[in-house]
């Protein structure tokens, strides 16, 4: 899997299968997630969530369904987008992708 359009972007991005096992996180995702220096790359992200949040994910991916929320954070306002990718048509596992957001965001109707 190829990533290097995510490496430095100003979000974080992690991906991990179907099994929540992770295959990539970028510089961002690492920074805010490796724990001890100790890249979570390779690792499984349920132990690191409690059960409710591991029973979302399952569903998602289960049901191919979408999570969106707002978190402050650090003095920080983020938006967190949780989507199941696919594979030939099939989910594959789940992208997480965290982005700082201003107080004041626009909306706007198109």
């Amino acid at each position: 899997m190829e990533f290097d359009w995510a490496e430095q972007m100003h979000c974080a991005v992690t991906v991990c299968d179907t099994e929540g096992v992770v295959l990539y996180m970028n510089e961002r995702s690492r920074a805010t997630f490796n724990r001890d220096g100790e890249s979570m790359v390779g690792k499984n992200l349920f132990p690191c969530h409690k059960e409710r949040s591991q029973a979302m994910i399952r569903h998602m991916m289960e049901t191919d369904t979408i999570n969106a929320y707002t978190i402050s954070k650090n003095g920080q306002r983020k938006m967190i987008y949780q989507t199941p990718w696919k594979r030939d048509g099939k989910v594959a596992g789940m992208v997480e992708i965290s982005m700082v957001i201003p107080e004041d965001l626009p909306h706007y109707q198109r």
